[in-house]
């Protein structure tokens, strides 16, 4: 029996990559010092795990970005648009520019699309395929990483995505062929790596290959089995580990026991129901890799099921076992010792495993199974009892207030007073807006001095005079610099908010905040997902007093801006003891209430984020029809307080459309913001064919590059969203929030963002006239 887990968080325990990449950015560090640093986190990372006793540990699950970008750049996929910067700047400038995009030295290029990782919060940067698509190896990142682990005396497994799940994610930038029509031409390229680890000594090869716990057609099914057959009979006597994680098998259960691997990895977190097939139908021959310790949330494991599922497993397989995370910790925070002087109260932490404490547990957990505990080991146990029990009786987590008003919803609370067309008519009257109106999405540049501030409120090292007089002085400036560039809708810009979740969690009951619990979403962009233990209600209105204030400053609308409850359903580690819909229901009458008392005050627009929709779908599609229902329809809860007249957004980002537009169009947002301007107006068309009703806003610029596009190439994204909607019912905006751009790059992009809206004005009215 050995321990193992599929990978470790790479930004650091504070954060330290995120700042030394930033710094690169900004030329504060040189390359070699960027490296450096990266070299120290990862050493750190791999003594870690030898010192709490995992036997067998990655490499390549570091990442100065993404871990798919960096197969990508492993296998030279690199479009044409890149070709040309290749030759003139270093790998790791090419490297972020295809995260980022780059604009300077004669160079324009638009980064790599980005969209979540399964259903996660995390990004990652989609390969982009043409039909000539040549693989070779272009980089040594992987033998490298294997090379600094193995001069610390420990002899890794490098982790690989799997060559179906790097070919499925990706996507065709041709007419005219399948992706995995290129699996022959990937396979040898894998198979070069492959002989390149193998010269250099390595036993065990993790593939992963989450995707299947996706529906598979016949073709994808078989081509698993070509791909791996193939890469077996050329490395007979090299080990390979396939890791599947975030769902079941199902369908694909068979398929999976059929491959010709050494060891098979199976989140029990998700997958659980299936063990007793995989232990009834497994190779004899073939480890069990149990993913039963959970990698994407933050509650401690149940010793006491744990050992019993472990103990069933050595039944069939004896000592033929893994223990280890259902997936990479990527997803979980770093160590929760540093929360010792924290803000998570101390009935509350005694319930959290952090990565670290994650890592512990799975050791603890093999001792526990093969009977060799020791005095320290023995209290672990005691306190791991303990903790369940406070938890189930635990007065903090439960409000029978809250449970009976949700116990109270009927049909009506989710339902506006009329159907959307006769709104649109008494909102187009009431607020008064231009043809193409321009507007943001919400937050505007976070800058030092906001950030420091902000810290220091919280710390109290600053009395809540001082800070409310510097947020007024920030809330004017956003306002006349909005009203100068002619925006039509205006924002009060969020400076007060350190993240979109964390700042409703903080004025809601039944969450907890770290103060080191970082995760990477994206890049350099991590987020400290607030610990929903209990149940939630809001006591006091959370965004009114700023959106009034910066309301009292103009003539313009001001939109009131939240976070939808699915968002903070998703995006907070969210408590296990209960439904999800139970608990997102809680939060949408929270917001609900915050929604009304806007509109008492005054606000005409609100908008009510929504990106983390489509995130929180199940990845199995017979499991849709559940999680829809109950996230629409909790969305519906928060916003249909409103009179007719007052104008509801939603936004969504990074998000394909086209197999949920129908339950999107059953929100009934009156106007809805999305991400278009990486895929050229791509996602416009699952609107268009499904003859949405409503208003969109698609985005015509990147946020999430500092790349700042001219008049020109919005006003052409404009021209295209015109041809597939109705100009009446077409917004103008960004991406997303600029809270991450710097103050020049969102002026000049917004200027030209206004700029090309008032042309198209033009060009219409001109042609009606």
């Amino acid at each position: 029996m050995k321990t193992t887990v599929l990978g470790h968080p790479r930004i650091g325990e504070k954060r330290e990559l995120k700042k030394a990449i930033e710094s690169y950015w900004k030329n504060k560090i040189s390359e070699k010092d960027l490296l450096k640093i990266a070299s120290t986190i990862k050493k750190k990372n791999w003594l870690n795990q030898k010192e709490i006793g995992i036997d067998i540990i990655s490499s390549n699950d570091f990442s100065f970005y993404d871990q798919v970008l960096d197969m990508s750049l492993t296998f030279n996929c690199i479009p044409k648009r890149f070709k040309k910067l290749k030759d003139n700047v270093s790998f790791v400038d090419l490297y972020f520019a295809m995260a980022r995009g780059v604009q300077k030295d004669n160079f324009d290029i638009v980064a790599l699309e980005m969209t979540k990782w399964f259903d996660t919060n995390y990004h990652y940067l989609v390969p982009e395929f043409e039909k000539e698509q040549k693989f070779e190896l272009n980089s040594c990142k992987i033998i490298n990483e294997y090379r600094e682990a193995l001069d610390l005396g420990i002899n890794t497994k490098p982790v690989l995505i799997g060559p179906l799940t790097y070919l499925l994610i990706g996507k065709e930038k041709e007419n005219g062929f399948n992706r995995l029509d290129l699996l022959n031409r990937l396979l040898p390229v894998y198979a070069q790596l492959i002989k390149e680890l193998e010269n250099e000594g390595v036993t065990y090869i993790q593939f992963d290959e989450p995707y299947l716990s996706l529906d598979l057609t016949d073709k994808e099914q078989k081509s698993y089995l070509k791909a791996y057959t193939f890469l077996k009979e050329k490395f007979p006597n090299i080990k390979f580990i396939l890791a599947n994680y975030f769902g079941n098998l199902k369908d694909n259960l068979n398929l999976t026991l059929s491959l010709p691997v050494d060891v098979l990895h199976v989140d029990l977190v998700r997958g659980l129901d299936e063990l007793d097939i995989i232990l009834k139908h497994q190779k004899e021959e073939q480890i069990l890799s149990l993913g039963i310790v959970n990698g994407r949330n933050i509650w401690k494991n149940n010793f006491n099921i744990s050992t019993k599922i472990i103990n069933k497993a050595k039944v069939t397989k004896g000592n033929n076992i893994w223990i280890s995370s259902s997936c990479s910790l990527l997803h979980c925070p770093y160590d929760l010792t540093n929360e010792k002087k924290g803000s998570i109260p101390k009935e509350v932490i005694q319930w959290l495993a952090f990565s670290k404490q994650k890592l512990q547990e799975i050791v603890l957990l093999k001792k526990i199974t093969q009977g060799n505990l020791q005095g320290s080991d023995i209290k672990e146990i005691e306190a791991n009892k303990l903790a369940f029990i406070n938890k189930e009786k635990s007065t903090l987590i439960h409000n029978h207030k809250v449970k009976n008003r949700v116990n109270s919803l009927t049909k009506p609370d989710s339902l506006r007073n009329n159907v959307f067309l006769e709104r649109q008519k008494k909102q187009k009257e009431e607020l008064q807006l231009p043809l193409f109106p321009t507007t943001t999405i919400g937050s505007f540049p976070q800058t030092k001095e906001v950030r420091s501030l902000r810290l220091k409120y919280k710390n109290k090292q600053l009395s809540e005079e001082t800070y409310n007089s510097f947020l007024e002085k920030e809330i004017t400036s956003a306002i006349k610099f909005q009203e100068n560039i002619g925006l039509d809708v205006l924002v009060h810009g969020e400076f007060e908010r350190n993240d979109m979740v964390e700042y409703f969690g903080e004025r809601l009951a039944g969450f907890a905040f770290s103060n080191f619990g970082w995760v990477q979403s994206y890049g350099t962009r991590c987020v400290k997902p607030p610990i929903l233990f209990g149940d939630v209600s809001r006591e006091n209105p959370m965004t009114v007093k700023w959106t009034q204030y910066a309301q009292s400053l103009s003539k313009k609308h001001v939109k009131g801006m939240l976070t939808g409850p699915v968002t903070i359903l998703q995006w907070s580690f969210v408590r296990d003891d209960q439904p999800r819909a139970q608990t997102c229901n809680q939060i949408a009458l929270a917001i609900r209430d915050e929604v009304a008392d806007l509109e008492k005050a005054g606000i005409k627009i609100i908008q009510i984020d929504e990106p983390a929709i489509r995130e929180g779908l199940p990845l199995r599609k017979d499991n849709w029809t559940t999680y829809l229902s109950w996230a629409v329809n909790a969305f519906k809860i928060s916003a249909s307080v409103v009179k007719d007249t007052t104008q509801i957004h939603t936004h969504m980002c990074y998000s394909e459309f086209n197999d949920i537009i129908a339950n999107i169009s059953d929100m009934d947002a009156d106007v809805i913001t999305i991400e278009t301007s990486r895929s050229e107006m791509e996602l416009l068309d699952a609107f268009v064919d499904f003859k949405y009703p409503n208003e969109i806003g698609p985005g015509v610029y990147d946020i999430h590059s500092p790349r700042v596009p001219n008049i020109n190439e919005i006003e052409h994204l404009l021209i295209k969203a015109t041809k597939l909607l109705p100009e009446e019912n077409i917004w103008v905006n960004p991406d997303c929030g600029l809270k991450t751009r710097d103050w020049p790059e969102t002026i000049l992009a917004l200027k030209n963002m206004v700029t090309s809206a008032k042309l198209m004005r033009k060009k219409v009215l001109s042609t009606i006239q």
